[in-house]
C-alpha cells in the first residue's frame, strides 16, 4: 500500500538523449564555441554533456557543485561569470542556467545579455516562419516588454498576457492551444518538448536558429528594442494602498498622459509587503514622471 521506490541509473543518458532529440537532425553544433554555466545546479552534468555531443566545443562553468555553492556567483543571477568565459575564450555564445535549470539568459559573443522577452521573441519569429508556432502567438506575462508585443504584432502574431508566475503561462497555454510562452526573466516553455521550463531546451532552439543561419550572435540578440521601462518597489507596513483615492487617480491619471503609447502596472507582490510600480513607453522621461507620480501617492497612502 506504501508502494516502492526504484533508482534510474541511467536518468541523466536519458534526459541527455531527449534533450539532443529537441535539437533538428539536419544541424550540428560543430563549429560553435559555447560557455555554459550551470550554476552548480541541477544541469552540471547533462548540459555540457547534450552540447558536447550535439558537436560543440564547450567550456563549462559552475559545474563544480560542492552542496552549497549553487548559484553562488554563477549562473542566470549572475551573468558576470558567463560574461568573462565569453570574453577569455573568445566563445560565440554564452548560456547561463541557474540552479534548478528551469530558466536561462544568454549573451552574445561580445558579452551583452539577451533576457527572456528577446530569446521569446527569437524562437517565435524562426518558428512561425517555418509554421511551427502554434496558437497565433506567445504567452508571456505582464511584465514583459511593450517592445515584444510590437514586434509580435508586426508578425501577425498575438501576445497573451499573464499574472506573473509561470504556472498561469502555462495554463493559459494550455486553454490557448500555444506551444511557445515564458517570462522576461528567461523562463521559457516550449510545450511541443516539455510542460515546464527548461533552459537547455530554450537554449537550443535558439543554437538552431544561430547554427542554421550565418550570422553572429550578436546580429540575433536584438529582435526588437525594448520600450523605455522602469520599475520601482515601494515597501508598506500595513493596509491596502492599492485601493486609497490617491493610488487610484494617479494611476488613471497616468494612464491618461501614455495613452496608447505605454502602459502602467501596478500591483502588490505575493510574497512581500510591497507594491511594485511599473511604466513603459515611447517617452522615457514620461514614464519616469509617472512611476515617481505614482510612487509618491502610494507612499502617502502607506503612511
Amino acid at each position: 500500500a506504501l508502494g516502492r521506490a526504484a533508482r534510474v541509473d541511467d536518468s541523466q543518458a536519458r534526459y541527455v538523449e531527449i534533450a539532443k532529440a529537441t535539437f533538428p537532425r539536419r544541424l550540428s553544433l560543430s563549429g560553435l564555441r559555447i560557455v555554459i554555466d550551470c550554476a552548480n545546479g541541477a544541469a552540471y552534468k547533462v548540459a555540457p554533456a547534450a552540447l558536447y555531443e550535439l558537436g560543440a566545443e564547450v567550456i563549462p562553468v559552475g559545474v563544480a557543485p560542492n552542496g552549497m555553492n549553487i548559484n553562488e556567483e554563477c549562473g542566470s543571477t549572475h551573468p558576470e561569470a558567463m560574461i568573462k568565459a565569453v570574453k577569455e575564450y573568445r566563445a560565440d555564445i554564452g548560456i547561463a542556467l541557474d540552479g534548478d535549470a528551469d530558466r536561462l539568459v544568454i549573451c552574445d559573443e561580445k558579452g551583452r545579455v539577451v533576457d527572456g522577452d528577446q530569446i521569446m521573441a527569437l524562437i517565435a519569429d524562426s518558428w512561425a516562419r517555418r509554421n511551427r508556432l502554434a496558437g497565433g502567438g506567445v504567452v508571456a506575462t505582464v511584465m514583459s516588454n511593450l517592445g515584444l508585443e510590437r514586434f509580435l504584432g508586426a508578425r501577425n502574431l498575438r501576445l497573451e498576457r499573464t499574472a506573473v508566475g509561470d504556472r498561469y503561462v502555462m495554463a493559459r497555454m494550455r486553454e490557448g492551444g500555444f506551444n511557445l510562452g515564458g517570462e522576461s526573466s528567461g523562463h521559457i516553455i516550449l510545450s511541443d518538448f516539455s510542460t515546464t521550463g527548461d533552459g537547455l531546451l530554450a537554449a537550443l532552439q535558439v543554437l538552431a536558429v544561430l547554427k542554421a543561419g550565418d550570422r553572429p550572435m550578436s546580429a540575433l540578440a536584438r529582435q526588437f528594442e525594448p520600450a523605455p521601462q522602469k520599475l520601482e518597489n515601494v515597501r508598506f507596513s500595513s493596509g491596502k494602498p492599492l485601493e486609497a483615492d490617491g493610488v487610484k487617480a494617479a494611476i488613471a491619471d497616468a494612464e491618461q498622459k501614455l495613452g496608447d503609447r505605454g502602459r502602467v502596472l501596478v500591483r502588490a507582490s505575493g510574497t512581500e509587503p510591497l507594491i511594485r510600480v511599473m511604466a513603459e513607453g515611447d517617452d522615457e522621461a514620461l514614464v519616469s514622471q509617472v512611476v515617481r507620480e505614482i510612487v509618491g501617492a502610494v507612499r502617502q497612502a502607506a503612511a
